[in-house]
């Protein structure tokens, strides 16, 4: 579906969040939706810093993969307009599988999967190190 398709007022992320109201079960899609509102509204306030996409408690601690694989492929649609994004199990050496958001042409290329594991690996390379010369200098290391 191209972008002159939706209606003017229309956002791609609407469109799959009905699309996902329908499929959903009702109290799965209700919890899904207070986990991805706080994101939404700081997308569309423009609002900077971080924000949880996570649920308090046992409520959070009780997701299905699934609840939270949808959470982020809408924040992903989202951020990008796109509503061919996936998600994609990438195995890295330090991490093990890493679940990662991207298009449906870099999910379906291994080279660029490659890419994709190689940057956080050497990601993770830097954080270690970075961790350890604030550990060294005194500083915190839970940052």
């Amino acid at each position: 579906m191209s972008e002159s398709e939706f209606p003017p007022e229309g956002r791609p992320v609407d469109l799959y969040l009905d699309l996902l109201r329908v499929r959903m079960a009702p109290a799965d899609f209700a919890l899904l939706l207070r986990m991805v509102e706080p994101v939404l509204e700081a997308m569309e306030e423009q609002r900077a810093g971080p924000i949880e996409l996570s649920l308090e408690g046992a409520e959070g601690d009780n997701l299905s993969q699934e609840i939270r694989d949808e959470a982020s492929l809408v924040v992903a649609v989202a951020a990008t307009g796109r509503l061919d994004n996936q998600i994609v199990e990438i195995e890295t050496e330090e991490d093990g599988p890493v679940r990662v958001v991207t298009d449906s042409g870099t999910a379906a290329d291994p080279a660029r999967c490659k890419e994709i594991a190689d940057f956080i690996s050497e990601r993770h390379r830097q954080d270690e190190e970075l961790r350890g010369i604030a550990e060294v200098s005194g500083l915190p290391t839970d940052v």
